[in-house]
């Protein structure tokens, strides 16, 4: 009995060293994993381009992306559960995050919306997935449209945030035209920290926004 438990008791040993030793290969990974690209033109480009421009004097004082917003508004087909696990695999492939249900905060009759209905679905987007979306969305999502000119360079709210409506979700690559089951339209706020609309603006044109005009 005693030569049996000095075989099984190595063994464990082993086994939990192996379990560490993966757990340690994963963080490496994760910690040397290359900045998304648009990031690294943020940094390497964009802040010294904006300090120069705007004289900031601190670092800090450089606008920059906090987050971006993504809605899908489900209008007549509120109360389709098809419709509305359609959006949520639509909004999932293109933003790579899984949705949120938005909800009716309050009744109203005329447009037959009661509290607590499903209106839409949407995202918040920070950190690597963000820059990652903002990349698409400059480089392969904007330029499919047809006849394309720009994005409207007046849809500030006053305060840095910029957004803009696109009419099709097959307007990005991941999602399939022939397997939709309609067209739906995205609505994208960019939120930043910038402290005026101009900031917010050079700030998105230099990171590529192809602002019309």
């Amino acid at each position: 009995m005693p030569s049996n438990n000095t075989k099984k008791t190595p063994k464990r040993i082993s086994q939990k060293k192996g379990t560490a030793t993966k757990l340690v290969d994963s963080k490496l990974k994760t910690s040397n994993r290359n900045l998304p690209v648009m990031l690294e033109k943020y940094k390497n480009e964009v802040v010294p381009e904006m300090k120069e421009s705007f004289s900031y004097t601190n670092t800090m004082q450089i606008p920059k992306i906090e987050k971006i917003f993504v809605n899908i508004g489900m209008g007549e087909t509120v109360q389709d559960k098809n419709a509305l696990s359609a959006a949520i695999s639509d909004l999932t492939m293109i933003t790579g995050q899984k949705p949120r249900e938005n909800k009716a905060k309050k009744s109203v009759a005329n447009f037959k919306l009661r509290e607590g209905m499903i209106i839409g679905v949407s995202v918040t987007l920070r950190r690597d997935r963000m820059w990652d979306f903002f990349d698409r969305l400059v480089n392969i999502a904007l330029p499919r449209i047809r006849d394309f000119r720009g994005i409207n360079p007046k849809s500030f709210d006053g305060n840095g945030n910029y957004s803009l409506g696109l009419r099709e979700q097959v307007t990005f690559p991941e999602i399939n035209y022939t397997e939709v089951d309609k067209l739906r339209g995205l609505q994208v706020t960019i939120n930043t920290t910038a402290k005026t609309d101009k900031e917010s603006k050079r700030l998105l044109e230099l990171l590529g926004v192809p602002f019309a005009g």
